[in-house]
């Protein structure tokens, strides 16, 4: 039967690009979509998620169930069916999924703990070990499904993503002790890896397509490549305070200095590419090609 609750967080999430309110504002979420093991249905579900640190896109879901007695049915369902759909509110994609065994799964829930103590209170209700699940996102070939009717539409989703995503790493570090967590440095990283994939696509994809086809573009073009520049060094400068070596204690406020000045720049970047590119991509009488096919 399905769950009224979880199908109003499912709604809310679709029809605003993976953000909604309530209890779960400002928090990560995807939707899961599994088979299940009887009914041979799909289910989907609202679950937390945190990158997994191997710089692949991949995430990690925890089957707390809340500190149940039992796991929860998706875990089930993708335990017998471990072909998955995850839904981030910009991207839709397939995955595999692989339960986490031994020291993975303790080191990924031990990170999961020192981001929020509520996962150890769920453990500390159950006898059961709480499973951690890695999503590995199945290669394709084809343009990324987006949830995007233009162009335009697309690169202000991937741009509120990346606002989104920095807010919550801003106050992450705001809320950190003395030195930075496990899973917050790894959620530096994975930001700054996917601004680089970001901008390399609009490096060797949109900008060419609209320098062809809109040559006034030119200044344009031009200003925001070096400020694609200007923000790698900003990100390479945060990757090199946050260290190499995660057993080296690192200090939030030299990683907040990093993060303000990469917000700056980025924001500032974000709102002028918006502002000068967006009217073009979407302009009826352009053909601008389908959403998320210029990377």
């Amino acid at each position: 039967m399905p769950n009224d609750f979880n199908q109003q967080i499912i709604e809310e999430f679709r029809a605003n690009a993976g953000e909604v309110g309530g209890p779960f504002e400002g928090a990560r979420l995807i939707l899961l979509t599994t088979t299940g093991t009887r009914s041979g249905e799909r289910h989907t579900t609202p679950v937390a998620y945190y990158a997994d640190g191997d710089g692949d896109g991949d995430v990690l879901v925890i089957a707390s169930a809340a500190g149940a007695p039992k796991h929860p049915d998706w875990f089930h369902n993708l335990v017998a069916h471990p072909q998955v759909t995850v839904e981030s509110g910009v991207f839709t994609y397939e995955a595999t999924a692989e339960v986490l065994e031994g020291t993975a799964r303790d080191d990924a829930f031990a990170r999961a703990v020192e981001a929020d103590p509520g996962w150890a209170d769920y453990q500390a209700r159950t006898s059961r070990v709480i499973p951690v699940v890695a999503l590995h996102q199945n290669p394709s070939d084809g343009p990324p499904n987006v949830g995007a009717s233009t162009m335009g539409q697309y690169v202000r989703l991937i741009h509120d993503a990346f606002r989104r995503e920095l807010a919550l790493i801003r106050k992450e570090i705001g809320n950190a002790g003395p030195t930075l967590g496990a899973q917050l440095r790894i959620n530096c990283l994975t930001f700054c890896q996917g601004l680089h994939n970001h901008h390399t696509g609009e490096d060797i994809a949109m900008f060419p397509f609209l320098a062809d086809s809109h040559p006034d573009l030119a200044p344009v073009i031009d200003r925001l490549r070096e400020e694609h520049e200007r923000i790698a060094e900003l990100t390479a400068e945060l990757k090199q305070v946050i260290g190499a070596d995660p057993a080296v204690p690192v200090d939030p406020r030299h990683v907040r200095e990093e993060v303000e000045r990469l917000t700056t720049a980025l924001e500032a970047h974000l709102t002028y590419e918006e502002e000068q590119l967006i009217p073009v991509l979407d302009a009826p009488a352009k053909s601008a090609g389908s959403a998320g096919s210029a990377h």
